[in-house]
């Protein structure tokens, strides 16, 4: 697949020296070249973005709301082709990858609701004879700058309330992945959204140091690492921006002695392994509370063992790849490295070579038993299908050690006590929380959380949260008195 720009209802090819290969994870194969985009082409996107926007403010919402939904079937009639594409350049099961995407659909279907939404405030006689009522109006050019995790899924979470709202935008994927949004532009292209309205810009620093610092850029939205994060917020917002940065996670899982120990080990499983650990909600250490340790201990390792790894197309995998070999090296030594600071290597899944994928980036499922507070792979979120074990006396120290830590993605509790429940759920500092849940994803009427480290911003992706961030209020004060009324 040749990677293009799309930039004012065209496909461009960026006049670049520099090309990333894009690597499918499962084969080893370079299977396209990301062209890395130099600051003139953001500056070309930032402009035409600008120039269609006064015109596209000017639609009404209910006409513009009219383009996503074509947007939702075309996307949806055209599935299982992205999903393979996923799979092919992030190294998802085509099962993972599917329901990826189901959470992009129903990002486009709740910024629909943008005639609703979108609604201001009215007070009539707020004093005698003066009416006070508030507006939202977009913002102007917006931009996401996606990850290489869920390359179909996280710019839904922003551009539909965007464009909903009212304004024009930007999406530079990753340079790891350009292919799924790459074909998903081509339906945005079907779909005949006016020129300008949406753009594509593929490439990496360069490119996203240009829209940090882009007069007509005015929002920006990331997902990545909480270094990249802060990087993102603070030059960004040093620029006058608005943004908002999802970082980093280090998701505690909390298992009682009451809970369902069966229940929570699939559950568990499926979070800490699915999409081989590589998504920001992903568990990535299990509390286990007084009895709870032994049982869950032998029952976890049974499932990492178990697990069924391969390359995602291929029928009964349960597990892909890492996304490149360096990923994989990075995961390896930090499994190292928690073996030679006293951690116990209960399943180790160091040196994984599937037959038939012999270059591809596997790493089976690890479990890291006796993780000590302080230590590295107590410290480092290692983005991959790695979960350390603790062991704590009780609910109370279980919250504590939670809470003690620098990310606040998500935590989630496996019990069968309302009251422990209801104790955790107010105690506990995380933006996302799942009781017997283990991925405690949001669904699209509710906002993406984050607490501490993990977030830098205000308002967070979807929902309300996302049509506040993409619009600004305007607050209007006026007076009619009679006397003037007469005279015209």
């Amino acid at each position: 697949m040749e990677i293009l720009n799309y930039i004012n209802g065209e496909w461009t090819k960026p006049t670049v020296t520099e090309y990333f290969d894009v690597i499918n994870p499962a084969t080893g194969e370079t299977i396209a070249r990301t062209p890395l985009s130099s600051a003139s082409d953001v500056d070309l996107a930032a402009r035409v973005a600008s120039d269609a926007f006064p015109a596209w403010r000017r639609t009404p919402v209910q006409d513009r709301v009219q383009y996503l939904f074509k947007l939702r079937d075309v996307m949806r009639a055209n599935g299982d082709e992205i999903a393979k594409l996923i799979t092919n350049e992030a190294g998802k099961t085509f099962d993972e990858a599917k329901a990826e995407m189901v959470r992009a659909y129903e990002n486009v279907e709740m910024a629909c609701g943008m005639p609703h939404l979108g609604k201001g405030e009215f007070v009539e006689d707020i004093a005698t004879g003066i009416d006070e009522l508030m507006i939202r109006q977009p913002v102007g050019v917006c931009a996401t700058i996606a990850p290489f995790n869920f390359p179909g899924m996280i710019p839904f979470w922003y551009l539909p309330y965007a464009l909903a709202a009212g304004n024009t935008y930007i999406v530079k994927p990753s340079e790891k992945v350009p292919m799924t949004m790459q074909f998903i532009f081509k339906l945005i292209e079907q779909v005949g959204f006016p020129k300008g309205v949406v753009n594509l810009v593929n490439g990496a620093k360069e490119s996203v140091d240009a829209i940090l610092d882009h007069p007509a850029i005015r929002a920006i939205t990331f997902v990545g690492s909480t270094n990249v994060a802060k990087y993102i917020y603070s030059r960004g917002a040093a620029n006058g921006k608005r943004v908002q940065a999802q970082g980093g996670a280090k998701n505690p899982v909390i298992v009682m002695p009451d809970a369902d120990m069966n229940m929570a080990t699939t559950i568990i499983a499926d979070s800490a392994f699915g999409c081989a650990g590589q998504r920001c909600l992903a568990v990535s250490l299990a509390v286990t509370v007084g009895s709870a340790r032994n049982e869950f201990t032998e029952l976890i390792c049974d499932a990492a063992s178990s697990r069924k790894v391969g390359y995602g197309l291929e029928a009964g995998i349960q597990m892909g790849p890492l996304i490149n070999q360096a990923s994989k090296t990075r995961v390896e030594e930090l499994i190292g490295i928690g073996s030679r600071e006293g951690a116990n290597l209960a399943v180790d899944g160091r040196g994984t070579v599937i037959k038939g994928f012999e270059k591809g980036s596997f790493v089976r499922p690890t479990v890291v038993a006796g993780v000590q507070k302080g230590s590295e792979l107590w410290k480092t979120e290692v983005f991959g299908p790695v979960l350390g074990l603790m062991h704590v006396d009780t609910i109370e120290d279980a919250i504590a050690l939670a809470n003690s830590h620098v990310y606040g993605n998500q935590a989630s509790l496996f019990t069968s006590s309302g009251a422990a429940a209801r104790k955790f759920r107010h105690e506990v500092e995380a933006g996302n929380i799942g009781i017997n849940i283990g991925v405690a994803a949001p669904m699209a009427f509710f906002p993406f959380s984050g607490w501490k480290d993990s977030f830098f911003g205000d308002m967070h992706g979807q929902s309300m949260d996302a049509v506040e961030f993409f619009t600004q209020k305007k607050v209007v004060v006026e007076r009619w008195p009679k006397e003037w009324s007469r005279k015209f």
